[in-house]
Formats: structure tokens, C-alpha cells, sequence
């Protein structure tokens, strides 16, 4: 299987970066200007643009990116806005962390501005916290101008959205499915007055197996619209979509490579399997003071490794799928309130989620995906900040780890540590883990309890109720009591 997975992935890189720069500056000058003359424009323009203003960007909208502490627009929104407010279809490509939000919500805000209608724009998105961060830029952007915006995910209660979507916000920010299940049950709800579609992280909407609601949305969506895909990475199912969903699209490419950024300090730590949990408090001793993003590879292991480094003191918050959508938020509330130091998550935090204060990120499972890596470690240094990255290599994962390097054409420096200190620390953590493995237990035997318990309580509510209507069972109950 993983030599498969080789053949796949290693061909691709180095035509993805063949083809961006070329693609960036060669295609997007031709077809902006029809003169020859002014191809190489974009390389100078960059020198002399520094404000939202000379992009274009209507006043009313300049102000509100001044409150909201952007000075200067970043490269893909240099790249992107003057474009799409020339009414192209894009797509976006530039690493994570640079500002990819902003190169979308202003010139749809922009335009909406011109022609103000309601039901004005769709952004799809693969994860639910990315929905709501994204409905919160639109707000701030648009607070101003009045703009209304709905998020449509799972995990909520489905009547409150149809109620929201019955007013009919400008922005519709959805997760695939739970946006469909809106468009074939909530009476009156449909999308054929769209102007603009944005697909942010198209790449994972599109590995997520959201394949064909992606379809099911794209019918029954206007073909005279705008379309605007972003991501960090390009596969070949965003080039496929590329042809389904965009009209003579524009590349805007800010990153050539897939590459993480300057200013993050990237290391890796060569340890057996069994001193996982042990190297990991060892390191969140060393870092302490700093607050951390632990990513894990299943909802059980985030779980798990939460309860253990609560066993041992330290402030650990679990985000995973298993997790109701109520605790999810909170919990991401809570690590963005700097309440908890340490956010412990599986790949549903990797992508796209905006938290500034994140120091480092650990790898505490190394990503089966390369590219995930990319989208991992783009938690921490954000927009012009420094960060570390720590990925734990163990005996199974020296082949997943060589591909990491290739894909970002590094070779990574170890991280310093002291393994007499660290082994000192293997008592006090094999107690912990039993702890953790031990609550984790009565966790899932409670959860089946509970799960039992409610099934009998349906069945029983049910059979009374059809007893009642059978045999007029309320009448014997009353003589009952009398």
C-alpha cells in the first residue's frame, strides 16, 4: 500500500511546482491585460501597491480592514483582489497563515456592495470550526455595511439554522452535507440567485468524500456565477473540479512549492514508540510557558492523551470528532481565551482555524498524508509571527517522515534533549496512562449505559403511546387514579 502511495505522490511535486510560478505571473498577465506590452506589470505593481485602496477595495471596506488591524494587504490578496474585482474566477493557492479569508470576503463584499441582494454568496468549507471563524471575519468585515451571515453545519440543531436561513442572510457559509440536507428539506431554501461560490481548502472538501454533494450542490447552483477555489495544497481532484466548476479561471500562486513558512523552526525527534507519551511531557516541561497544539491521528488517542497530561498537572484540552458540536466549540474557545494551554486535536483543527497565540505545534502522530504536515504545522507562525514545530518520528514512521522531507525539500534538524532527564520522567507517566486508560474505559462503558438507557426509554414512550390510542389507554389511567 505505501509503495503505491509513493508512486502517486512523489510525480506530482515537482510538476505542481513546475507548473504554479508559470501559471501566477505568465498566465494571470496576459489575460488581465490585452497588450503585450504590459506583461510583466504584476512584479511591480507588488513594489508599489501597499494599501487596500490601491487594490481597488471600496472605502467603506479599507476602513473596516483598518480596525481590524490589517495595514497592508498580504501576496495572495495582492494577487487575488484586483482579479476578482474584475469579475474573474480564481484560484487561489498560497500556504497557510497568509490571508486567504481576506482575499475572498472583501471582494465579494465588495460587489455586494454595488449590488446588494440577499442569498449572495456561498462559501463551502470542510470542517465546522472553520465555518464559524470564516462567518466571524464576514462579520467583522461587513459590520458596517450591515452584512448578514448564516453558518449551516452539522452537529447543530437543524431548526434554528432553517429559522436563520428563512431571513435570508447575505453569506451562507455550510459544510457539504449539512448544506444539501438544508436544500431538500427546508421549504422555500434555494441558492438560484447565487452570485459567488468559494470553496476554502477546496482540496480537502474534495478528499473528505464530500465528492458528490459537491455535485449535488454545483446543479442546482447558477452556471453564470463567480467561482473561487483556495488551498495550501493542489491535488488532482481540485484540477478536475477546476474544470467542472470555474469559467477561464486565473492562477494565483503565492507559494511555487508546497512550503511551510520562513519564520517557523521545524524539528523532528527519532524515539520508539513506547516513550511516546514520556517524550511528550518531557517537552512540554522544556517549552513550559509556551502554548501548544498536539495533533494526534484518531479520537481515541486525543482522548487518551488528554486524560493523561491532566493526570499530570497540565491545562489539556481534547477537539475531536467524537466530541459534541457544543463541546468542540468550547473547547476551542477556551485554548483561544489562553484558559488552557495546551489544544489537543485530531486533523479536524489542521486546517484553516486562526488562533494567534500558538507557539508550538507537535506532531504527536506523524500525518499519513504529507500534505496534511503542511496544514499542521501552518497553526503556529501565523501572519508574520515566529513558531516551532516538533514531529515525533517513531520505528513505523521513518518512510512517512522521509516523504514529509522531500515534499517541503528540507531535511529537518533534531530536537535537542536530554534522555537521561527524560527517563527519569517514565514512572510518574506509566501511573498516568493506567489513570487515563482507566477513565477511558468508564468513559465508554458509561456512554454505552446511557445509550441502553435511552433506547428502553423510547421504546417504552412509544408503546405506551400506541397503547393509548388502541385500547383508550388515558381513560383507564384516570380510573386508575380516582
Amino acid at each position: 500500500m505505501l509503495a503505491a502511495e509513493t508512486k502517486t505522490t512523489f510525480p506530482s511535486i515537482p510538476r505542481a511546482s513546475d507548473a504554479l510560478p508559470e501559471s501566477a505571473v505568465d498566465m494571470a498577465a496576459p489575460e488581465e491585460h490585452d497588450s503585450p506590452a504590459e506583461g510583466p506589470q504584476p512584479a511591480v505593481q507588488e513594489e508599489e501597491t501597499k494599501t487596500f485602496k490601491d487594490l481597488g477595495v471600496t472605502d467603506v471596506l479599507c476602513e473596516a480592514c483598518d480596525q481590524l488591524g490589517w495595514t497592508k494587504p498580504t501576496k495572495i490578496q495582492i494577487e487575488a483582489i484586483p482579479l476578482a474585482l474584475q469579475g474573474r474566477d480564481i484560484i487561489g493557492l498560497a500556504e497557510t497563515g497568509s490571508g486567504k479569508t481576506g482575499a475572498f470576503a472583501l471582494p465579494i463584499l465588495n460587489a455586494l456592495l454595488e449590488t446588494p441582494q440577499r442569498l449572495f454568496a456561498l462559501v463551502l468549507t470542510p470542517t465546522r470550526e472553520l465555518a464559524f471563524q470564516i462567518s466571524e471575519q464576514f462579520e467583522a468585515l461587513g459590520s458596517s455595511i450591515g452584512v448578514q451571515s448564516a453558518v449551516i453545519v452539522g452537529g447543530i440543531d437543524s431548526m434554528s439554522q432553517s429559522l436563520a436561513l428563512a431571513k435570508k442572510p447575505h453569506i451562507v457559509i455550510a459544510t457539504p452535507g449539512r448544506l444539501i440536507d438544508h436544500l431538500e428539506n427546508t421549504k422555500g431554501f434555494n441558492l438560484r440567485a447565487l452570485k459567488y461560490l468559494v470553496m476554502d481548502e477546496a482540496d480537502r472538501i474534495l478528499n473528505m468524500d464530500f465528492e458528490t454533494e459537491v455535485d449535488k450542490i454545483l446543479k442546482v447552483i447558477p452556471r453564470d456565477r463567480k467561482t473561487f477555489l483556495f488551498s495550501a495544497t493542489m491535488t488532482k481532484k481540485v484540477q478536475k473540479l477546476q474544470r467542472a466548476a470555474l469559467k477561464n479561471p486565473v492562477k494565483c500562486a503565492v507559494s511555487s512549492k508546497y512550503q511551510t513558512v520562513e519564520k517557523l523552526q521545524q524539528y523532528y525527534l527519532f524515539i520508539p514508540s513506547k516513550f511516546k507519551d514520556t517524550y511528550l511531557v518531557y517537552i512540554l516541561n522544556e517549552l513550559a510557558g509556551n502554548s501548544f497544539m498536539i495533533f494526534c491521528s484518531t479520537c481515541n488517542n486525543t482522548q487518551r492523551t488528554a486524560l493523561l497530561l491532566r493526570n499530570l498537572g497540565f491545562t489539556a484540552i481534547p477537539l475531536h470528532g467524537q466530541m459534541s458540536q457544543s463541546k468542540r466549540l468550547g473547547s476551542l474557545n477556551k485554548f483561544k481565551a489562553k484558559a488552557r494551554s495546551i489544544l489537543l486535536a485530531t486533523d479536524v483543527a489542521s486546517r484553516g482555524l486562526d488562533i494567534p497565540h500558538v507557539d508550538v505545534v507537535v506532531n504527536f502522530d506523524i500525518p499519513t498524508h504529507s500534505k496534511d504536515y503542511i496544514h499542521r504545522v501552518g497553526r503556529t507562525a501565523r501572519a508574520g509571527r515566529s513558531g516551532k514545530a516538533i514531529t515525533f518520528v517513531t520505528q513505523y514512521d521513518v518512510e512517512l517522515f522521509q516523504r514529509i522531507e522531500h515534499l517541503i525539500g528540507k531535511k529537518l534538524p533534531v530536537f535537542p534533549t536530554q534522555d537521561d532527564e527524560v527517563m527519569m520522567l517514565t514512572e510518574r507517566v506509566t501511573e498516568a496512562q493506567r489513570f487515563a486508560r482507566m477513565e477511558l474505559r468508564e468513559h465508554g462503558e458509561k456512554k454505552k449505559r446511557t445509550r441502553e438507557d435511552a433506547g428502553d426509554n423510547d421504546d417504552t414512550e412509544g408503546a405506551i403511546g400506541v397503547r393509548n390510542k388502541v385500547a383508550g389507554g388515558k381513560m383507564k389511567k384516570k380510573r386508575k387514579g380516582r
